[in-house]
C-alpha cells in the first residue's frame, strides 16, 4: 500500500507577518518530517506537501486556523516514495508569478465550472473552446482533447499568447484549465479583460477533473511539479521522467529511445556529433570576432617585458647590467630608471646603482604601445575533446615576437578559449598561411 500522501493547494488571501509566518511553519513541517514546498505572498499561499498522513493533517489543520484559509480543500494523492527532498518554505511577491498588478484574484475571480459540469458540457458536445494555460513542456504529456495551447515556455508570456489568438474567439465560451487551478485564477480574468465575454476557470483543473470524473475526454496524463512527474487520471503516478540535459518530460517510450542517454540527452535535444562540432565552431567563430575586434594590439597599451639578470651579472649596479645586456642598442638607461621605464621585481621604480641578483626578473616598460595590423580571418576547420585544426590566414605571427605581443593568433586562442589556453603544436611563419593544430 502506498505510504506517502501528497497534498497540493492554494488560496489567495491577504497575509501579513510572512516573515514569522515562515519560520513558524517549517519548524511545524520538520518536526513531522514533512517535505515539499510552501510559498507565501501578500496575495496567498501555494504549497505541495507530502508525508505520513497524520503529519499532513496537522500542517491541514494548523493552515486553516490563519485567517482567511479557513476552508482550504487540498486535493489528497498518494505515492510509494517520498517525491520530494527537502522542506522549504519562501516568500516571493506573488504564489504565481504573472506580472499584470490589475488582476488581484483576492478581489475578482472569472466564473468557476466544476469538473462533472465540464464533463457533460463535452459528452454532449457543446461547442466550448478549452484553452490550456500550462508550458508547452508541460502540455507534451497530455492534454483535452481538442484543446488550444498557449504555447508558452513560462506564464509570465501568457499575455503576449492571448493577444495573439482569433479574434473570433472571443464571442466563443472558453474554458481555461491547468494543472491544479492556481493559473486560471489570473489567466481567466486576464481573458476577460482582454476582451473574451465567456471565460470560466476549471474549479481544481486537471487534477481535480481525474478525481472527481476520471479521464474521459483527456489524452494522456498530467504533469506535476514533484519527483513523480507525471499522473495519469487515476492520479497514480507513470513512468514518466525528466531529461536531465533539456528538463523535457519524457514518456516511457521516449525513454527507450537510443538519443535518451541518462543525464545526457533525450529525443528532444539530442544532437549528432556533426551538429554538437558544427555548433561548437560557430561559436568559437563568434568568439574569435569578438576578441579580434578592435585588434586588441592596435589599441595602445602598457606593453611589459621581463630582463632576466643572468649569473654572470650577480651584484652589479642595475644601470651597469642594462648598459652590458643591451649594448647594441642606444637608450638612455639612466632616465629610464628614473621616469619607469625599467622596474624591479616588485614593480617598483629603481636608483641606477641598485644591486641586482642572478635570477631576478626585472620589468621592461613601454608605454602606448601599437602593434601593426595583421588578418584575423581564422577558420575553425574542426575541434573535439583532443586537437582543434584551425587555418591560420597571413600575415598573422603565431606567438609574441619583436613588434606583436597581443596581435597573435595565441593570444587570440587564449582569449576566444577562456578559460582553455589552446596551444599550437607546431608553427608557421607570420607570412605564411595554412593548417595549425592545436
Amino acid at each position: 500500500m502506498p505510504a506517502v500522501t501528497n497534498i497540493s493547494c492554494y488560496r489567495f488571501a491577504r497575509m501579513d507577518g510572512l516573515k514569522a509566518l515562515r519560520e513558524r511553519l517549517i519548524a511545524f513541517c520538520k518536526e513531522r518530517a514533512l517535505k515539499g514546498t510552501i510559498l507565501l505572498a501578500p496575495e496567498g499561499i501555494n504549497f505541495f506537501i507530502a508525508g505520513a498522513a497524520e503529519g499532513v493533517e496537522e500542517l491541514v489543520n494548523e493552515l486553516r486556523a490563519l485567517p482567511g484559509l479557513e476552508d482550504l480543500a487540498p486535493k489528497y494523492s498518494l505515492s510509494d516514495e517520498q517525491p520530494f527532498s527537502r522542506m522549504l518554505v519562501r516568500l516571493k511577491k506573488e504564489i504565481i508569478a504573472f506580472g499584470v498588478e490589475s488582476i488581484d484574484p483576492g478581489k475578482y475571480t472569472s466564473p468557476r465550472i466544476e469538473a462533472k459540469q465540464l464533463k457533460q458540457w463535452l459528452d454532449e458536445g457543446k461547442p466550448v473552446v478549452l484553452y490550456d494555460t500550462r508550458n508547452d513542456y508541460e502540455v507534451k504529456l497530455g492534454t483535452f482533447r481538442n484543446a488550444i495551447p498557449a504555447g508558452i515556455d513560462t506564464f509570465r508570456n501568457f499575455p503576449a499568447a492571448v493577444a495573439a489568438l482569433p479574434p473570433e474567439l472571443k464571442d466563443a465560451p472558453v474554458v481555461t484549465f491547468c494543472t491544479g487551478g492556481i493559473r486560471c485564477e489570473k489567466a481567466a480574468p486576464f481573458m476577460e479583460q482582454a476582451g473574451f465575454r465567456e471565460v470560466y476557470q476549471l474549479e481544481g483543473g486537471i487534477l481535480k477533473y481525474f478525481e472527481e470524473v476520471g479521464g474521459d475526454h483527456y489524452d494522456g496524463e498530467c504533469f506535476v511539479f514533484d519527483q513523480r512527474v507525471g499522473v495519469d487520471p487515476a492520479l497514480s503516478e507513470t513512468g514518466s521522467a525528466v531529461c536531465f540535459a533539456c528538463q523535457t518530460p519524457l514518456t516511457a517510450e521516449e525513454q527507450e529511445d537510443p538519443r535518451h542517454v541518462s543525464n545526457v540527452s533525450c529525443p528532444h535535444c539530442y544532437k549528432s556529433d556533426a551538429d554538437q562540432m558544427a555548433e561548437r565552431i560557430i561559436a568559437r567563430h563568434e568568439a574569435l570576432k569578438r576578441v579580434t575586434s578592435p585588434l586588441p594590439g592596435s589599441v595602445p597599451y602598457e606593453n611589459r617585458r621581463p630582463i632576466r639578470i643572468p649569473g654572470e651579472q650577480d651584484g652589479k649596479a642595475i644601470l651597469e647590467v642594462l648598459e652590458s645586456l643591451f649594448a647594441h642598442v642606444d637608450f638612455e638607461w639612466k632616465e629610464k630608471l628614473a621616469n619607469g621605464g625599467v622596474l624591479d621585481p616588485q614593480g617598483r621604480a629603481a636608483s641606477p646603482d641598485h644591486v641586482v641578483r642572478a635570477g631576478e626578473e626585472w620589468i621592461r616598460v613601454f608605454p602606448g604601445t601599437v602593434e601593426p595590423d595583421v588578418n584575423v580571418d581564422i577558420e575553425v576547420l574542426h575541434e573535439d575533446e583532443a586537437i582543434i585544426v584551425l587555418n591560420k590566414p597571413a600575415p598573422l605571427p603565431m606567438h609574441s615576437s619583436g613588434r606583436f605581443h597581443r596581435n597573435t593568433l595565441t593570444h587570440f586562442l587564449h582569449e576566444a578559449w577562456h578559460p582553455e589556453k589552446p596551444r599550437p603544436a607546431h608553427r608557421l611563419d607570420a607570412n605564411t598561411t595554412g593548417v595549425v593544430v592545436c
